[in-house]
C-alpha cells in the first residue's frame, strides 16, 4: 500500500531499539606509543619492545592505567636485587610500614605478603600476590588480592633494564600498572593518585640502589 506504514519494519525497529547496548570492550594499553618523562628517545627506542611484551593491558571502562620511568645510576643487577624482593617492599617503597610473609615462604610465583600502610593514605592493609618473578629478563609482577584499601583489581609489573655506553652504565626501571577507579572516582583522578604513589617509590628506589651501588654493597 502506498504511503502506508510496513507493520514488519516497524516492529524490526522498536525491537531493535530496545535491545541493550553491548557493553564496551576492553581496549590495550598503549604505552608503547608515548614517552614516559624521565627517559630519552634514544632509551626509549630500545626499551620498546619490553614495553609491548611486558606493560600492555587489557583496559575496560572505568579502568585506568599507566607507565612510568626512572634512571637509576647504578648497574641493573643492583637494582633487580632490590626489585625482587617481594617480602620486602618497604626497603623502597615509601608508604609500607610493615610486611609480613607466611611461615615457610617460597619467592615463587602465587606467594602472598601482607602489608600495612602508613596512615594517611586511604588505605589500611592490603594483600598481595606475586604473578611474574623472570630473573633471567628482570620482570617483577604483582597483584592486590584483598585487604582494606580502595584499589580493586590493581596489577603491577616493573622491568628493571641495563645500559652501558661509552664507558657509563645505568639502569632504567619501567613500572607500569592497571586498576579500577573507586566508585565517586575518575579515571584521571585514579591515575593521577596512583602515579604520584609509583613515582615516588621509583625515586626511593633509585637512591637506595645507588647508594648501594656506591656502597660496594651490590646484590645483598
Amino acid at each position: 500500500m502506498e504511503g502506508g506504514s510496513n507493520p514488519d519494519a516497524d516492529a524490526d525497529a522498536e525491537a531493535s531499539s530496545s535491545m541493550p547496548t553491548p557493553p564496551a570492550q576492553p581496549q590495550l594499553s598503549t604505552h608503547h606509543l608515548s614517552l614516559p618523562p624521565g627517559i630519552t628517545q634514544d632509551e626509549f627506542a630500545v626499551l620498546i619492545p619490553s614495553i609491548i611484551d611486558f606493560h600492555t593491558y587489557p583496559v575496560g571502562p572505568g579502568q585506568c592505567s599507566s607507565l612510568l620511568a626512572q634512571r637509576i645510576h647504578a648497574p641493573s643487577d643492583v637494582v633487580w636485587s632490590t626489585v625482587r624482593r617481594f617480602d620486602k617492599p618497604q626497603t623502597y617503597k615509601h608508604f609500607i610500614k610493615t610486611c609480613t610473609v607466611k611461615e615457610g615462604f617460597q619467592m615463587t610465583v602465587g606467594a602472598t605478603r601482607d602489608v600495612n600502610v602508613i596512615s594517611g593514605l586511604p588505605a589500611a592493609t592490603s594483600t598481595e600476590r606475586l604473578d611474574i618473578l623472570d630473573d633471567d629478563r628482570h620482570v617483577f609482577g604483582f597483584s592486590i588480592t584483598g585487604g582494606e584499601h580502595r584499589l580493586r583489581n590493581y596489577r603491577s609489573v616493573t622491568t628493571v633494564h641495563g645500559f652501558d655506553q661509552d664507558g657509563r652504565i645505568w639502569t632504567i626501571a619501567l613500572e607500569s600498572y592497571v586498576v579500577d577507579a573507586p566508585e565517586g572516582n575518575t579515571e584521571e583522578d585514579t591515575r593521577l593518585f596512583a602515579d604520584t604513589v609509583v613515582k615516588l617509590n621509583l625515586q626511593k628506589l633509585a637512591t637506595v640502589t645507588e647508594n648501594k651501588a656506591r656502597d660496594g654493597n651490590g646484590t645483598k
